[in-house]
């Protein structure tokens, strides 16, 4: 049935294809195909974004303070950044084909809108990005100290201004504002773009993914730091400055930030619970609405008998976490029609997932506190280990958040407004899937590729003097190349 508003329909002409139901082969692979191609995605961008302050810190911190370990570090991790911005760029062009061909109904109907925002992206972030981002990776001994610096902070600028109109766009989707429906096309056209921008649900999204992009890159740095302690360790040798002190950075983020994003997705459950309680009663599996409610800490979800299997309760927490107050009320899914509630059994568990990712990031970053009281922050191979674990965990955390958030919205893309059924585009299965499969061939070939790359690079041990000497030393550079003797008296010829 199409969507209507006071009688009239709002999307004529897609009767025919709102008969689709998410068991429809065509639709389920065409939404399995772009949550894979986003999956892959979006591990890029938040790499980038949090790569990319990582380096402005760095650069600052050495023109500040004139510590050449701050040089090390910053040219060891702009090769990692410049694999990971490529990887980002080419994982992303896929996606805009993909409006065009699986979900053009979508990009017909919301494109007055979503449109607009990811070409303000275009223009504002990715011009400010391929403007600077040349300076940055190889004008070091080309440009002045402060205009490299200033090329740094506007590549690591324009990464969060992409963030922030990516996440303006999909906060939209989930919460929107500011619009009209034209009754002739049924096509959203924007009435107050500040109402669309600023939607109810963006300052807590970008907000929860700025710091989710940060702690990412932080466990990384932290791991990357980890792996070569213990190398020096084995070896019966002290890890050098440069990896201490990344350490030590990483560890200062993890401690700072991870207590914050937990506050900040509280923040952000109570804005998803007051504009979308359907994805809340999904995500905790609840099915009856109640006072004094229980949290499941464990349960498997069933969408046909309508109840919540094995569940293990902790009694009056639901109520407690969802609205601060015992004596709150929780919603159940029963309270919405069928046909409007998400899939609780996916989001129920990736919930829990990043939730307990999360827990386990504070942890670390308390005990790296402690440590760090007691003078043992390099001496801990148990730490070590267990940071060098936690290398994956908040990209980990990212994607589960991403899949609750999307898997949630369901059935709508605009939520609420223009369900997924009647926004993809009629294509048969068979070319569903040869493009399903070409992607995940070439993904494998071209992304593993890269992500070997970029393991290698770790791998490769940071030293005090990385790639050599300072930009202050450039002539001596060229002049060992010409003279080798002259610059290095211990070489065998010039001896």
């Amino acid at each position: 049935m199409a969507l209507s508003l006071r009688g009239r329909t709002l999307f004529p002409g897609l009767e025919k294809l709102s008969m689709q139901t998410v068991h429809d082969p065509a639709l389920l692979l065409a939404r399995f195909q772009f949550a894979f191609t986003v999956g892959v995605h979006i591990i890029f961008p938040a790499f980038s974004i949090g790569l990319a302050a990582y380096l402005a810190v760095l650069e600052g911190l050495w023109l500040r303070t004139g510590r050449p370990v701050f040089l090390d570090l910053y040219r060891y991790w702009i090769k990692v950044f410049s694999i990971v911005f490529g990887m980002g760029v080419v994982s992303g062009l896929v996606m805009s084909y993909e409006f065009g061909t699986n979900w053009s109904v979508f990009s017909r109907k919301a494109g007055p809108i979503t449109g607009v925002l990811l070409s303000y992206e275009v223009m504002t972030a990715f011009f400010l990005e391929a403007g600077f981002l040349g300076v940055m990776l190889f004008g070091m001994n080309r440009v002045g100290r402060g205009l490299h610096f200033a090329a740094t902070c506007c590549v690591s600028v324009g990464t969060l201004i992409s963030m922030t109109w990516i996440l303006s766009s999909n906060s939209w989707m989930q919460t929107p504002r500011g619009y009209t429906i034209d009754p002739a096309t049924g096509r959203f056209m924007p009435a107050d773009w500040l109402a669309i921008i600023f939607n109810p649900s963006f300052p807590f999204r970008l907000v929860h993914m700025g710091l989710a992009a940060f702690l990412s890159v932080a466990f990384i740095v932290g791991a990357t730091g980890a792996w070569h302690m213990l190398k020096a360790r084995r070896r019966g040798q002290v890890a050098s400055e440069p990896v201490r002190v990344m350490f030590s950075m990483a560890m200062w983020m993890a401690a700072i930030v991870a207590p914050i994003q937990i506050m900040a997705g509280d923040a952000h459950g109570l804005n998803t619970l007051k504009y979308q309680p359907a994805k809340i009663a999904a995500m905790e599996g609840d099915w009856v609405s109640e006072d004094h409610a229980p949290e499941l800490l464990f349960g498997i979800p069933n969408m046909k008998t309508e109840h919540t299997d094995y569940a293990v309760r902790l009694p009056l927490a639901g109520s407690l976490i969802l609205t601060h107050s015992v004596n709150g009320r929780v919603p159940g899914m029963k309270d919405f029609p069928r046909d409007q509630r998400p899939p609780s059994y996916v989001i129920f568990f990736t919930f829990r997932i990043m939730v307990a990712l999360g827990m386990l990031m504070v942890a670390v970053g308390l005990w790296s506190l402690w440590l760090r009281h007691r003078g043992k922050l390099y001496e801990t191979p148990l730490f070590h280990r267990v940071a060098l674990c936690m290398a994956p965990a908040g990209f980990l955390a990212l994607l589960c958040g991403w899949i609750t958030t999307e898997v949630g919205r369901q059935p709508w893309t605009v939520y609420g407004l223009l369900r997924t059924s009647d926004s993809v585009a009629p294509n048969a299965l068979s070319s569903m899937a040869v493009s399903m499969t070409a992607f995940v061939v070439v993904y494998v070939l071209v992304f593993g590729s890269g992500i070997g790359m970029l393991v290698r690079l770790l791998g490769h041990t940071p030293h005090t003097g990385e790639h050599g000497t300072s930009p202050d030393h450039a002539p001596d550079i060229l002049a060992a190349r010409s003279h080798p003797a002259v610059v290095d008296p211990t070489h065998g010829e010039g001896a």
